[in-house]
């Protein structure tokens, strides 16, 4: 089955009005058909309106065959379907008395449902057939043995008719008008939603090339540093110092951290030399991202705690594991004494709560989490984080919401679907 665009989805909602249209058509003609003859005595050709209400709904039944097997409606289908009514329509008026019949207005029903569903083309192909059926049953139709006078009100059957007429109109109009005009705000809605995905997408490619161009320009001057650094470690003025040692040692940590750090981003750009996915398991995959993060970071402040259950194989993602450094490190920044990461597992998903004690966020930052430089630091470019989390969770499959805790701070929930990292899942493409 080929997938479903938001075009496509609400076309076939709509295809679904026009069928329950017709079973109410359906029903409704039967009860006319059978009040009329019965109930007012007017004469009609039963077994011809039969036929025709007949193939009415063995039409309608395919209709839910196949739709029922297919996902995408076009304009020409659901225009299709239209004139399929008219013409039922135009049988049945023409079997009972034609323009004289006082259901003639239903045609009225048909066009502005075209109208609603239809582009403009489609729309005024509709309007020229109605109204040449118009024409032709004023040419050709079998009377009907009703009086069309009008001076007894109420009690003239035609006039009946014409109330009956009115309130279908009005009140299926009303129904349908409203479902279908509902089923064309929700795909506007979605289509906004794709276009704020694609200008945030758009603007995470921006960022990426600019973190891999700078990344490239950094390699050289750290590796400079770092031979610089190991030379100076050799001189005499520096060997019999140990203050001096300990501090150049110092440097050169935080110059191989950085090398690491860029060696990361190139490696989520996918240019780094040598590496590929790395075999490993939920547990040991954020075994060994705590303990990075420790080590970098604060060592005391992260209370860890991993109920995920049964382990299961995975491909280690450098963006994950950045992902995850983000949420921890805004919280660490928000509560540097204490930071909280709790592990779980939902049915099929991974989902990760980082927790703080901090001042928690902010009710408008709830409202727009995972909005570019929404943030409350007061600093260029922050808000970022989130933003980024949100995107590479939502690239995954997965989601991000956050909350603040009652008895004070925050907490950020990540839900991954193991389908998007589980390692059976990768081997079975051939990866």
């Amino acid at each position: 089955m080929q997938p479903t665009t938001d075009a496509d989805a609400t076309g076939l909602k709509n295809m679904q009005q026009l069928i329950q249209l017709r079973w109410i058509a359906v029903v409704g003609q039967v009860a006319t058909i059978a009040i009329v003859h019965f109930g007012f005595g007017i004469r009609l050709p039963l077994a011809q309106m039969l036929t025709a209400l007949g193939f009415l709904a063995i039409f309608n039944l395919a209709s839910l065959w196949r739709w029922d097997r297919r996902e995408d409606v076009t304009d020409m289908e659901l225009f299709v379907a239209l004139l399929v009514d008219v013409g039922t329509l135009t049988v049945q008026l023409y079997l009972s008395g034609g323009v004289t019949n006082p259901f003639i207005f239903l045609f009225l029903l048909q066009v502005c449902l075209g109208a609603v569903l239809l582009g403009p083309r489609y729309t005024r192909t509709l309007i020229a057939v109605t109204v040449c059926c118009f024409i032709g049953l004023i040419l050709f139709n079998r009377p009907l043995e009703i009086s069309l006078e009008n001076g007894r009100g109420l009690a003239s059957p035609y006039i009946q008719g014409l109330l009956i007429c009115f309130a279908l109109d009005a009140a299926l109009l009303a129904i349908f008008i409203t479902r279908i005009n509902r089923n064309l705000r929700a795909r506007d809605a979605r289509l906004a939603d794709l276009r704020q995905r694609a200008a945030e997408e758009e603007h995470i490619v921006r960022m990426g090339l600019l973190a891999s161009g700078a990344a490239h320009e950094l390699g050289t001057p750290l590796a400079t540093l770092s031979v610089i650094l190991g030379d100076w470690q050799r001189m005499q003025p520096f060997v019999g110092e140990p203050e001096l040692r300990q501090e150049i040692e110092e440097m050169q940590a935080q110059v191989a951290r950085c090398k690491t750090i860029v060696s990361g981003i190139l490696l989520s750009a996918g240019e780094a030399r040598g590496e590929s996915p790395v075999q490993t398991t939920v547990r040991a995959f954020l075994d060994e991202l705590v303990a990075e993060w420790r080590a970098t970071r604060a060592p005391g402040a992260l209370a860890y705690a991993n109920g995920f259950g049964d382990d299961l194989p995975i491909v280690s993602d450098s963006a994950l594991k950045q992902t995850i450094y983000n949420v921890l490190d805004n919280a660490l920044e928000a509560s540097p004494g204490w930071v909280g990461l709790d592990a779980s597992r939902d049915g099929e998903e991974l989902v990760l709560t980082v927790s703080d004690a901090g001042p928690g966020f902010a009710p408008g930052m709830l409202a727009q989490l995972g909005k570019p430089y929404q943030s409350t630091k007061g600093r260029p470019g922050g808000g970022l984080g989130l933003f980024l989390v949100v995107n590479v969770a939502r690239t995954l499959g997965g989601s991000v919401a956050a909350h603040n805790r009652p008895e004070g701070g925050a907490a950020v929930t990540l839900r991954l679907p193991l389908a998007a990292i589980r390692l059976e899942e990768i081997a079975s493409d051939g990866n």
